[in-house]
């Protein structure tokens, strides 16, 4: 398997464990979206609770040039570092949530 495919079955595998825990109801579902042809994955919550519309982003991942993007993440859990585990390099993860100023500081690419 390439280094692409992998990094998108890693992503894919972090986003569907999370709707695996994910608290929903009948009316609130946990949502994952794959794009693979433009390699665009998130992880959301969609539904009503009574009158009110939920909607919310809970992880958003990008590959780009052969680097994983992680562009929110809305858990507390150290996406990055569950990357690092699964066996992506420092140099292949971009923490895309800030700047390219802070991000030098991170022990991740800059981008």
């Amino acid at each position: 398997m390439d280094k692409l495919e992998q990094y998108r079955q890693f992503v894919k595998q972090i986003l569907t464990e999370h709707t695996q825990i994910a608290t929903t109801s009948d009316t609130v579902k946990a949502e994952l979206i794959f794009d693979s042809e433009r390699d665009h994955y998130q992880l959301a919550y969609v539904g009503w609770q009574g009158d009110k519309r939920v909607f919310g982003l809970v992880m958003h991942f990008d590959i780009q040039d052969g680097k994983i993007w992680i562009q929110y993440n809305g858990t507390e859990d150290s996406i990055a570092e569950r990357l690092v585990e699964m066996g992506v390099h420092t140099s292949d993860i971009v923490l895309g949530f800030h700047s390219s100023f802070k991000r030098q500081f991170s022990g991740y690419a800059v981008g």
